[in-house]
């Protein structure tokens, strides 16, 4: 059976181009959609179930970042394997990043003919060594070896987007945040909120709820923005909207789906873990 893919791209002329490249680059690869923003790349991905996804950074509504972050979540592995993701950019720096953390590889816009056949040749060996008719620890072990790459590129790609913002990584390891200025529900005061206080941080709509054990703040920030001033070592991103402090978790929980829960001190909510970041639970 001929590999399918999937185009996330909201400029169609972009997206013709591509496709019409990965033709000469890689005849025997069906494009089975193209669409033009993430929500709906997000649909016909689980639908279609391609093997490789090509996810513009830069979409309305859903970006490329946060459609592969719920993929990750969503996707069925039972029905088929975790699909090959490739960004495409108009930025060098992601490119950068991308060979520098070894994922599988960035498609720079306007594509170029050479450039993409080496990318095609990296997925080519890529599905070429996912196991087939695999037993379950051999599936799991190729699962884990593709989530690893996602992480790698969302990393990659989300500390581009900091700096871009406005941060950089070198300053977030010399100054992470000590204080944060944050408003109170309905927004007439603001409170100087000490990092020390602050149990996780979760993004909802517009706004990024910040939770200490009695209160709860909001912020405007964006929270990949916000991840390049927080020190690593204490937070930990556990779910592409979510932010714990890793000294506050009490208590990880498997539910009967296989999902991961965190209790933390303090807090009488489940926190959701998502299946990118389920590695850091793994017991040693």
């Amino acid at each position: 059976m001929n590999p399918t893919a999937l185009i996330a791209e909201d400029e169609p002329l972009l997206a013709q181009a591509l496709k019409a490249e990965l033709a000469a680059a890689w005849p025997e690869l069906q494009v089975a959609a193209i669409v033009g923003d993430g929500h709906s790349a997000v649909r016909e991905a689980l639908q279609l179930l391609p093997q490789v996804l090509f996810f513009d950074i830069r979409m309305p509504g859903l970006d490329g970042l946060g459609a592969a972050a719920e993929l990750a979540d969503r996707w069925p592995t039972d029905e088929a394997p975790m699909p090959q993701l490739v960004f495409v950019t108009a930025y060098d720096e992601y490119a950068a990043r991308a060979f520098e953390t070894q994922a599988i590889d960035y498609v720079l816009k306007p594509v170029q003919p050479e450039r993409l056949r080496k990318t095609v040749l990296r997925l080519q060996q890529a599905l070429a060594s996912q196991p087939q008719h695999a037993k379950p620890a051999a599936a799991d072990e190729a699962l884990e070896r593709t989530l690893a790459q996602w992480r790698q590129l969302l990393n990659a790609a989300g500390a581009g987007a900091g700096a871009a913002n406005g941060g950089s990584a070198a300053q977030a390891a010399t100054a992470p945040l000590k204080m944060i200025a944050a408003s109170e529900a309905g927004g007439a005061t603001v409170r100087m909120v000490p990092i020390d206080q602050v149990l996780y941080f979760e993004a909802a709509d517009k706004y990024i709820r910040v939770l200490t054990a009695t209160h709860e703040y909001l912020i405007r920030t964006p929270l990949k923005q916000l991840l390049t001033q927080l020190d690593p070592e204490i937070f930990w991103q556990v779910h592409r909207a979510v932010v714990v402090r890793s000294a506050a978790i009490e208590a990880v929980h498997r539910d009967e789906a296989g999902k991961l829960h965190l209790d933390l001190k303090g807090r009488p909510e489940k926190i959701p873990v998502s299946r990118l970041y389920g590695h850091l639970f793994r017991a040693m």
